[in-house]
């Protein structure tokens, strides 16, 4: 069991504190990973938070086969859908506003070579389609097994797999047109 399942179980039983923990550290990653679908961090940030709040209220208990993490992100993802279902209207926000929300501790010039980098990479998901850039999101930048991107997506491995070729295709595609070498 990792320690969101063992955090959980405890808030479960009554200790708040495993609730605390469970918001500490999975809510930047989720924040994130829902900026992928609604394109606007402060939406992110309120999709994170009434998943939480989902979490916290009505403290369900199947955890089903996955991971707990896996399973939080499920739930965030379902809560995405359905905002979008009722807010057909997506906002983007620029990618200099989402890589300042990351700190560097490295020196001026590797900062910012690092951080042009990043840009062109952020840039050239968000042209992407919106499921190249969650596939892309969740097994790159939050470490997602296949199969548990299977999981969150609603997809099957292979479909995953094939996705994460085609994402990476694409995201190379656009990377080598905006000139960016490496």
């Amino acid at each position: 069991m990792d320690n969101g399942a063992c955090s959980y179980r405890r808030f479960l039983e009554g200790d708040e504190e495993g609730f605390v923990e469970i918001v500490r550290d999975y809510k930047d990653g989720l924040i994130f990973y829902l900026n992928s679908f609604v394109s606007n961090i402060h939406i992110a940030e309120d999709l994170t938070q009434e998943t939480f709040i989902k979490l916290g209220l009505k403290r369900p208990k199947d955890l089903k086969k996955g991971s707990f993490k896996t399973w939080l992100y499920t739930i965030g993802r379902n809560t995405a859908v359905d905002y979008l279902r009722k807010n057909k209207k997506i906002v983007e926000i620029s990618t200099e506003e989402l890589l300042l929300l990351a700190s560097d501790e490295e020196s001026l010039e590797e900062s910012y070579i690092k951080n042009e980098k990043k840009i062109a990479v952020h840039r050239a998901m968000a042209e992407l389609k919106n499921e190249y850039r969650q596939v892309l999101w969740l097994i790159y930048f939050e470490d997602f097994s296949n199969k548990e991107t299977a999981e969150i997506m609603k997809k099957s491995v292979h479909a995953v797999e094939t996705l994460v070729y085609r994402a990476r295709t694409a995201l190379k595609e656009k990377l080598v047109k905006g000139g960016f070498t490496e």
